[in-house]
């Protein structure tokens, strides 16, 4: 199998490195993140204009480069090794690929607007008492003349105090998960929307929605049966914060190792303990696993649903574990500048620490990935 990356995607990937690395500073973000709004609006803006990330994986049709799962892979890599907070997976990868199954003008006019950097999305999606199933939905859609009034509650919806438009998933009468597109505006949010909003261990806003005869137009209807195009959807976003979390942990090995050859101890520098050296090379073997169950991944998402399941649930356990092995043995390794707010390292082990638990856990897809193996 290829694992070279094409010449486009190379310099894909040396474009968005570039951008980040003179552009996007540790301490503007972090400010942004724990005092601001939680995210850097003229950074989302140049995303989307000088360097055009936000349509590199969307049909050319609403705007976008056309690129696939390749494309996404590196950019969500780059993305997480620069701590990124921006909502690049919640609005393209999951948003974006809602909306393609989706279809429609509706559908189009919005992912137009993703690719433009003017739309924002958050997924409505994991409900109280539901652990990570996705399917878990108790909150109804009810038929009002031509339109709909939705019914229940959402909890933990990540970006959703930044976003524009909430997807929000609901039971239809039938008994069939429906998908809806609801205008996240002042109209709404008086009309029927109760929104109690937080910051999540690594800084990124999120919220818990309460929708209490919501009114939706005709249109607002997306999907009528989402199941399978929320589930393979989530597979992508898998495969996606896998690859940001790749990148994050790239970053804490490189600064570990950096750091351990500057700190001395006893007259020469750290990094020449031999108990230190067999450490960080754990960490590297645990990367390299990553990458590879990254890669399985990315390249299974256009197989068939139970081999794209499997790959997903694979490599977000593996990625599960070596997160919290590289995360911890970073902050180890620098001591205590680990936990200090000045270095990268303890932001990114918060990031590494969230990761963990985003679309699901590691106890969680380690069981997935069982019942879809049991003969």
């Amino acid at each position: 199998m290829d694992f070279n990356f094409t010449p486009e995607q190379d310099m894909l990937r040396t474009t968005v490195t570039e951008f980040l690395a003179a552009r996007y500073d540790l301490e503007s973000s972090r400010a942004a993140a724990r005092l601001g709004a939680g995210w850097q609006p003229e950074i989302w803006r140049k995303l989307a204009e000088e360097v055009g990330i936000l349509g590199a994986s969307l049909p050319e049709s609403v705007g976008g480069i056309g690129g696939g799962p390749v494309e996404t892979m590196i950019i969500a890599e780059a993305l997480g090794g620069a701590l990124v907070v921006e909502p690049y997976i919640d609005t393209v990868v999951v948003g974006g690929g809602l909306l393609q199954r989706a279809g429609g003008k509706r559908a189009e006019d919005l992912l137009s607007g993703i690719a433009a950097g003017e739309v924002i999305t958050a997924f409505a999606a994991l409900e109280p008492h539901a652990g990570y199933d996705y399917q878990h939905v108790f909150t109804t859609a009810a038929r009002d003349g031509d339109g709909w009034v939705l019914d229940g509650s959402k909890i933990v919806v990540t970006t959703a105090p930044i976003a524009t438009h909430l997807l929000v998933t609901a039971r239809q009468e039938s008994g069939e998960i429906a998908l809806f597109v609801v205008d996240f505006d002042a109209a709404n949010l008086a009309a029927g929307i109760t929104v109690d909003t937080y910051r999540t261990i690594d800084e990124r806003p999120a919220a818990d929605l309460t929708f209490t005869g919501l009114r939706l137009p005709a249109d607002a209807l997306l999907l009528d049966d989402a199941a399978d195009a929320v589930t393979a959807t989530l597979d992508e976003a898998i495969a996606a914060v896998c690859a940001e979390a790749v990148g994050a942990m790239r970053k804490v090995l490189g600064d570990t190792v950096d750091y351990t050859k500057q700190r001395q101890q006893f007259g020469v520098p750290i990094a020449s303990f031999q108990a230190l050296q067999h450490r960080m090379v754990d960490m590297l073997l645990e990367l390299e696993q990553a990458v590879a169950a990254t890669y399985l991944v990315t390249l299974k998402l256009d197989a068939d649903p139970a081999e794209r399941a499997k790959a997903a649930s694979a490599a977000k356990a593996t990625i599960g574990r070596a997160a919290r092995r590289i995360g911890q043995e970073g902050v180890q390794l620098h001591g205590a500048m680990g936990m200090t707010e000045e270095l990268a390292i303890g932001h990114l082990f918060k990031r590494l620490t969230a990761v963990q638990n985003e679309y699901g856990s590691t106890d969680y897809h380690v069981a997935r990935y069982a019942a879809l193996t049991r003969p």
